[in-house]
Order: structure tokens, then sequence, then C-alpha cells
């Protein structure tokens, strides 16, 4: 029987770990105190993003991102820890985390991951601060178009100032 709780904690291990070195960033959080609603309205929030979330015994994780290479989290790994993370956008977990630790005082960030290096608290904050991946594709689309915008509108003022003169 021992056996098979050691090889299930194992299994446990190499599945957080392969989350930890796949995951774009990792979130780290204290959930102590967030009740059932606020817990499901997160992981809501976070499905929506692309994210997940879970709850995971502070030993698992050590395991887990010393398996994975990730040095420098150790000390967040205390107390009642939940991690969200996401393979695909860097900026979600980190917003989420940030809007629920703003508007929820059981929720607390610890620290996380970055692009598989440990970040702490403020690079997580600043994190959360970036537009989302939606943002930053439109702030882009609009940068391209600003040349073929001007351009045009300086086409159609040569044009318009053709129309205004006399004819001779």
């Amino acid at each position: 029987m021992k056996q098979d709780v050691l090889a299930a904690k194992q299994a446990q291990v190499d599945e957080i770990a392969k989350q930890l070195v796949g995951a774009k960033s990792v979130i780290v959080v204290d959930y102590l105190g967030l009740t059932v609603e606020q817990a499901t309205e997160m992981r809501a929030e976070l499905r929506e993003q692309g994210a997940t979330m879970q709850v995971v015994k502070n030993t698992i994780l050590r395991r887990a991102a010393e398996k994975a290479g990730v040095e420098g989290l150790e000390e967040y790994f205390v107390g009642p820890t939940a991690i969200a993370y996401s393979e695909t956008d860097p900026v979600g977990p980190a917003k989420i985390a940030a809007k629920f630790a703003k508007d929820v005082d059981a929720v607390e960030i610890k620290g996380g991951i970055i692009e598989g290096k440990a970040a702490t608290l403020e690079q997580i904050q600043e994190l959360a601060t970036l537009p989302d991946r939606d943002g930053l594709l439109s702030m882009l689309v609009s940068v391209l178009q600003a040349p073929v915008r001007d351009f045009a509108m300086v086409v159609k003022a040569v044009a318009d100032s053709k129309d205004d003169e006399p004819a001779a």
C-alpha cells in the first residue's frame, strides 16, 4: 500500500513539474480564507483566459520545482498554496490573480515563474499591468496601419487642394 501512495505522489510531482516547465507563467498564491464562491469565480475567470488553478501541497511543489529546474521559489511554498498557470498567455494568470488579490483580502500573491525563471511579487504585479494578448495585438495592428493611414490622408489632402485651385 505504501508503494502505491509513493507512486501516486511521484506521478503528481512529475505532472506538476511538466506544467511548471511548459507554462508561460505560473503564479503562486495564498488562498486561505477564500470562499467556495470566490474560488469558483477565480477558476472560471482563469479558465476563460486559458489558464488553470489548482491547490497543491507545498512538498509536492518543492519537489516539482526542483525537478523542473526552477530555483528561488522555496520561500513561497509555505502555508496554503495554489498555483495559477497558462501555457499560452503569460499575462492572463497574473492579471486575474492581481485583481483577486486587490478585491479579496483572502488572496495574496506570493511570487511565481515567468518564462521559466522565478519571479517576485513586484515582477508579477508589473506583468499584471501589461495589456492582455488581444490588447497587444490591437496595438500592433494600429501601429502597422498608421503609415498607410497617414499616406492616405496626405494623398487626400493633395487631391483636395488640386480641386480647390482655380482653373487656368
